[in-house]
């Protein structure tokens, strides 16, 4: 296997844990001297950065999070000058102020790099032919697989989001070798191949790097049986560096983080402590590199677990598994905690069902209700009642039995859920709360 940066990503985990401790240290400096919010923070809780000796005074430290950056919109969390910031993307600020997050030119380098790093262990390389299907903007997700695929020295066509019929075409005409997308997005392309009557085998392509969401092992094999290649999951947000904290090799156990540019923790999302190795819990990073916009403890929402065992690529960076959700996405049905992607398991695990749904959680009186909307095969939906309804009392029994809560599952015609062109829209909570 392919390894971009052995001399990092192979590190033994003395020296992965040494060099975090001098660059968080140089961090948390450059953040008490440079960022107004967090020298505030730090003298409120009574620390100084050479408080933290080792990797374990972390924890002394307060969290980050996404109101932070609210309140301190636009530039008010920046380390660094704005004359020496080249690059300023955004989120799209949907529920507010957008969060705005700036780079450096060595922020830029740094950037492109750890995107080397995960789609070298994807397969990539200078001979692939990079398609990037993520929407060009604001949004860092195409401009960090751009800049990475650029690197590595492969051939970029920076088509960007939707127009999925010309993507195809683009694919069969430029001999496309790796997609860039949404996962959702990829399987509405392999539905469209599939009524433009265009066989995914006519096509060059061979691998997928898929990210900006959720998405389950079997949405996993689905991608790879319908395209005919090997999908791969990476993982990044805007707010620590955008694409490249972290992303799979071709043993597809795992992300592996760059623990050379971030530290890892897990934390109980409802009372912050941290937990031990193997736990389930939210994901918090530390940059230790970011020079215009560095984060200490950022609440990353996303609900994942560390495996520390060396892989058997060769490398010795931690793995996060797959997000199961988000906490802040989280439904509470009934007491229950519910997660999109446990739903999305049940149906990919049962025939008839195609790979579209919606979960629609209401409130009827003081009780809350789901409803989870699936749509499934012709020959099901049009089937007569009586197998219509043997389908659905399979269907909800089995969402029973791994959620421990009850759903009212309605059957759909396929196509009458909306596709999306970016990340997939799966909940619909209409309760007033």
């Amino acid at each position: 296997m392919q390894i971009w940066d052995p001399d990092y990503e192979c590190m033994p985990r003395e020296e992965i844990e040494q060099l975090q401790l001098e660059r968080l240290q140089a961090t948390l400096n450059r953040v008490y001297k440079n960022v107004t919010c967090y020298r505030n923070r730090f003298k409120e809780m009574g620390i100084v950065p050479e408080d933290v000796r080792s990797l374990a005074d972390l924890s002394k430290l307060p969290f980050t999070t996404k109101e932070d950056l609210r309140l301190n919109y636009p530039y008010g969390m920046f380390a660094v000058p704005l004359r020496e910031v080249v690059r300023i993307h955004s989120s799209s600020g949907t529920t507010g102020k957008p969060t705005v997050v700036g780079y450096t030119k060595n922020d830029l380098k740094v950037w492109s790099t750890l995107v080397s790093r995960f789609m070298t262990a994807a397969g990539v390389n200078s001979d692939d032919v990079v398609q990037i299907a993520f929407g060009y903007g604001l949004f860092t997700g195409a401009f960090g697989l751009h800049y990475g695929s650029e690197m590595i020295g492969a051939s970029v066509i920076p088509m960007g989001a939707g127009n999925t019929e010309k993507q195809i075409m683009i694919m069969q005409d430029y001999r496309t070798t790796a997609l860039v997308s949404t996962p959702s997005y990829a399987v509405t392309i392999a539905e469209r191949m599939e009524k433009m009557g265009v066989d995914p085998k006519s096509l060059t392509l061979k691998v997928g790097l898929f990210g900006g969401e959720p998405w389950s092992e079997a949405m996993r094999r689905e991608i790879e049986e319908r395209l005919g290649i090997t999908a791969t999951d990476n993982y990044g947000l805007s707010e620590v560096i955008g694409p490249g904290v972290a992303g799979e090799c071709l043993c597809k156990r795992g992300m592996h983080i760059s623990e050379d540019h971030f530290i890892a923790e897990i934390i109980d999302p409802d009372t912050g402590a941290v937990l031990p190795p193997g736990s389930v819990g939210e994901l918090v990073l530390t940059s230790l590199t970011k020079e215009a916009f560095p984060m200490v403890r950022y609440r990353t929402r996303d609900i994942t677990s560390l495996d520390y065992a060396k892989c058997d690529c060769g490398r010795t960076f931690v793995r996060m598994k797959k997000t199961m959700g988000r906490s802040d996405d989280m439904l509470i049905i009934k007491g229950v905690n519910v997660y999109p992607s446990q739903i999305e398991d049940v149906l990919f695990a049962i025939e008839g069902c195609q790979p579209h749904y919606q979960l629609v959680v209401d409130r009827k009186g003081a009780l809350d209700t789901l409803e989870i909307r699936i749509e499934v095969t012709e020959n099901i939906f049009f089937d007569e009642m009586k197998m219509q309804k043997a389908f659905l009392d399979k269907v909800e029994k089995k969402i029973d039995s791994v959620l421990g809560v009850g759903a009212v599952v309605k059957l759909v015609e396929p196509n009458s859920i909306p596709r999306a062109e970016g990340k997939a829209s799966r909940v619909i909570d209409n309760r007033k709360i």
